[in-house]
């Protein structure tokens, strides 16, 4: 979970005093369960190769980690695999393009994971036919499992150590073309997606202010900014008990949030505090951003879709495994109409169109490392 450094400034240095134990019982909540646990030594116990490659899968990086899987296991030796329809963004992602690429992340790690632990998998996409602008619960994939030799691919060793790191990137240490290509080529090799990057100063520098841009209009969308607001989990309290969407966590917030400085009524006011210091740490992570790194389709199709969040999943993967950071930057992308002008001018610029978009951005660097964002657990995949 993240710390918000930053915040410290909306107290001024100064001092608060908590007004009797209760306050600091809350701020500082002994013995709450681990938000992370799933990342620890996932499978262990499992015998069904289902759940042990389920197990790696829920760690796959998805939107406003809103976890919108769930998973049948009635038929023997096969995972259907469907959508929480509950768990979607409609404000930000009215047609669901983000939450597939999502799922699609989900797949790739759910197949390394089956390989790796002696499985060979076969995937049938949309099963029930892919569907339209607005998505429904029909499954996303049937995978059948069937008995085989182990086959590790590299990049299985590091789906935990992972992250989306939303820290400053350090901006003097570039990283090397040679580098990013790899990475690329990770994802997106034996594909139709196409898949490139930037490390150049002047196009890094305007995709800076087009993504720090696609923020600023986010932050004045109501709607948008609404929609973050209710999946965000104030405190460490509040982070264990949903494992689940945006955090503010650690004792500088657990305190902040107690004391009723941050809360949900401050950060929906544009105006607030909050989000002023909100502002000078998103600004802060676009000016360092070293470079970038984007995939696109040939199509939009729901198809596609899922192929781009595998590719992004490898892409993230092959980050990982050269020590390097990655984190989207989806504002610009997003479909909903306030976002318009800058989803034009930024798909132009990195060679989408509205038939072929580029599906994934992120920046990509050297950073500190992070802790692991939390998870549900696999029960809560189950569907019953």
């Amino acid at each position: 979970m993240t710390t918000r450094r930053n915040f410290i400034k909306i107290i001024g240095g100064g001092a608060i005093v908590a007004a009797g134990a209760a306050v600091c019982i809350t701020a500082f909540p002994p013995f709450l369960p681990d938000a992370a646990e799933a990342w620890h030594n996932p499978g262990a116990g499992e015998t069904d190769i289902r759940r042990i490659a389920l197990s790696y899968a829920l760690l796959a990086p998805n939107p406003h980690n809103m976890q919108p899987w769930l998973v049948d296991l009635a038929t023997p030796d096969t995972a259907i695999l469907s959508l929480d329809t509950e768990r979607l963004l409609p404000a930000t992602d009215p047609f669901g393009r983000q939450i597939i690429v999502g799922c699609g992340a989900f797949l790739e790690l759910m197949v390394l994971a089956a390989n790796a632990h002696g499985a060979d998998v076969r995937i049938k996409l949309w099963p029930l036919g892919e569907p339209d602008a607005h998505l429904d619960a029909r499954p996303f994939a049937t995978v059948t499992f069937s008995e085989a030799t182990p086959v590790k691919d590299p990049l299985f060793d590091h789906i935990l150590s992972r992250r989306t790191n939303r820290e400053p990137y350090d901006p003097a240490h570039v990283p090397a073309a040679d580098d990013l290509q790899a990475i690329v080529a990770s994802g997106t090799s034996g594909t139709d997606l196409r898949g490139d990057f930037t490390n150049e100063p002047q196009p890094v520098a305007a995709l800076r202010d087009i993504v720090w841009r696609g923020w600023t209009r986010e932050m004045h969308t109501q709607a948008a900014v609404a929609e973050s607001v209710k999946v965000m989990r104030i405190g460490d309290r509040a982070i264990a008990a949903h494992r689940d969407g945006l955090t503010l966590g650690g004792p500088l917030m657990n305190l902040l949030g107690a004391t009723g400085i941050i809360t949900r009524e401050v950060l929906l006011d544009p105006d607030s505090s909050a989000n002023a210091q909100g502002a000078v740490m998103w600004k802060e992570m676009a000016d360092t951003a070293p470079a970038f790194i984007w995939i696109a389709g040939g199509d939009n199709t729901r198809t596609t879709q899922i192929a781009a969040g595998r590719a992004y999943a490898r892409l993230n993967l092959a980050a990982a495994a050269r020590e390097l950071s990655m984190h989207p930057w989806s504002m610009g992308l997003q479909e909903y109409p306030e976002m318009a002008d800058l989803y034009a001018e930024q798909q132009s610029q990195l060679g989408g169109t509205s038939a072929a978009p580029v599906q994934m951005l992120a920046r990509i660097g050297y950073a500190r490392a992070i802790p692991p964002a939390p998870r549900r657990g696999l029960e809560a995949l189950m569907k019953v």
